[in-house]
């Protein structure tokens, strides 16, 4: 029995080494030669219906084998013993472990940056890792992730697996301005984009190529340089550039004592008073501000603070400025608001 134990051992490791189209017509093959060699044997109440062969095939090979068709001859069963039985169950252990390698294959390229994401659409790219600050971006973008929207993908180089896997996916590459790797995170399909490099001029770079690359998405950078920050501002208006307010914050708390706590609370996430943004769609007549002001505030308990339109923001806005659709709210909340949910036919009139 050592030998044929170690025979099928043989037979195995060679089946799984076979590609996939090699394996099915092996399979095909050793299943034509058994229907052959049964038929020959005279077992006609195993060949006489293809689906009972077929049957019978399948649950010997996976070595179920309820018994209700098995060969009433010797010889047929000398067949299934020699031929059907061993060849079965190796081709279907090489299926079997095949299928899990390739499973397994998938999962550890995925972990180590090499899985491709291009068809994600509606999703956020972080460019970039810095252990804490990165670590801390994913795990706020994953608290506010809705059920239907994709998980974030992560682009960084220099990490042998994905740092953050609970968070987000993970793609692997030597520069963050390479196009090759940003096509694989789905930049094309991404609703937004966050870049954080390891300096300026790293994080100038990439968002320079995702700007090429992702028409649809919006663009927020951080720069250590105010002066930068700024530069992209003026240049590459669709790029929403960030820079450190740790002076403002500072300076604005020493006169207004608890406006950090403010800013921090208006920030987070994890706060029951967030800062939130609702874009206008087409209205079907204007509406006032302070009407809309009003309206949320009865039906939904938010607080309206400021007003985007035609790229300038309006944080102590007017109760008779007109919203005709395409502005941008900013309200603070417990919970961001459904867009579907908002009756703007409903909302106060103008003649």
């Amino acid at each position: 029995m050592p030998f044929i134990a170690s025979l099928l051992r043989r037979v195995y490791l060679s089946l799984s080494e076979l590609a996939w189209s090699a394996l099915f017509i092996l399979l095909v093959i050793h299943l034509a030669a058994s229907y052959l060699l049964f038929m020959l044997a005279g077992e006609g109440d195993l060949v006489g219906n293809p689906i009972d062969f077929l049957y019978y095939y399948m649950v010997t090979s996976t070595t179920v084998g309820y018994g209700d068709l098995s060969p009433k001859s010797g010889l047929g069963r000398i067949i299934a013993v020699l031929v059907v039985l061993p060849g079965g169950i190796a081709i279907f252990t090489a299926v079997l472990g095949k299928l899990l390698t390739t499973i397994g294959t998938i999962w550890r390229n995925r972990m180590r940056g090499l899985g491709d994401y291009r068809e994600r659409t509606g999703h956020i790219i972080v460019l970039g890792w810095q252990d804490g600050q990165t670590h801390q971006t994913l795990r706020l973008l994953h608290a506010e992730r809705q059920a239907d929207e994709p998980m974030s993908v992560l682009v960084a180089k220099d990490l042998a697996e994905n740092p953050a896997s609970d968070y987000a996916d993970y793609i692997r590459t030597e520069r963050l301005s390479d196009a090759d790797a940003l096509m694989r995170a789905g930049v094309a399909q991404a609703r937004a984009i966050i870049a954080r490099g390891a300096n300026d001029d790293e994080t100038l770079a990439a968002v320079l190529i995702a700007e090429d690359h992702a028409p649809n998405a919006h663009i927020v950078a951080y720069f250590a340089d105010d002066r930068t920050a700024q530069m992209v501002k003026q240049l590459r208006p669709r790029v929403e550039a960030v820079g450190s307010l740790a002076e403002e914050l500072l300076s604005r708390a020493a006169r207004d004592p608890g406006s950090s706590e403010i800013a921090a609370r208006l920030l987070s996430a994890a706060s029951t008073d967030t800062a939130f943004s609702l874009p206008v769609p087409t209205l079907q007549r204007p509406l006032l501000y302070g009407d809309v002001f009003l309206s949320l505030k009865r039906e939904h308990n938010v607080t309206l603070v400021g007003l985007l339109s035609q790229g300038i923001t309006d944080l102590n806005c007017r109760d008779e400025v007109l919203m005709r659709g395409g502005e941008t709210l900013y309200y603070i909340s417990g919970m961001r608001l459904d867009p579907a949910a908002i009756a703007w036919a409903r909302m106060g009139d103008v003649s």
